[in-house]
């Protein structure tokens, strides 16, 4: 008898615990269910991937970028080559600019920019660099940059023709 206690005891602590856990699941998916619900959904014409994508837009006062060029080009290089340019800006507005994201159009295109406030009236750079490997005819490549301004998104590009190297066949871009 003692022995059949022990089970029908023993049963009945795993079935609370199996009851607990599951209580606790609802409670996690209930959560998430809310916090999706009342996200700002995206626009109907945007796709899912561009919204996971989109970077934190810095909340509060905005202000004003200006760079003194917002493109460079490079002219012609080398398949293979890397092709850097530095662009700078100022802070004209009256607030302290926050870049939160530089993001490269590709991979190939990658932008190092100052992670620190920019006060009124001061000037940093953005340093791209464009790795033209595997890369062949006009290219234009974009950098979006994402900071407390209105609109919270501006562009600067690198242009210029890459050929193929020496030797190489060349390769058809679409």
């Amino acid at each position: 008898m003692l022995k059949s206690f022990k089970t029908v005891l023993l049963a009945l602590a795993a079935v609370a615990f199996i009851a607990s856990c599951q209580n606790q699941s609802n409670d996690v998916r209930d959560a998430a269910r809310n916090a999706i619900s009342q996200q700002e959904q995206p626009a109907a014409n945007n796709s899912i991937q561009n919204a996971v994508q989109a970077p934190d837009v810095p909340t509060g006062p905005t202000t004003v970028m200006s760079f003194s060029e917002s493109t460079f080009d490079f002219g012609t290089v080398t398949e293979g080559e890397k092709v850097a340019h530095t662009y700078s800006f100022t802070n004209t507005g009256d607030e302290p600019l926050i870049l939160s994201n530089a993001r490269g159009s590709c991979g190939c295109t990658v932008p190092k920019w100052p992670r620190q406030p920019i006060q009124p009236g001061e000037s940093s750079e953005i340093v791209v660099e464009f790795n033209t490997k595997n890369k062949q005819g006009a290219r234009n490549q974009k950098v979006t940059i994402t900071a407390n301004t209105n609109p919270p998104e501006s562009f600067i590009y690198l242009k210029g023709q890459v050929e193929k190297a020496a030797g190489e066949p060349a390769v058809q871009v679409n």
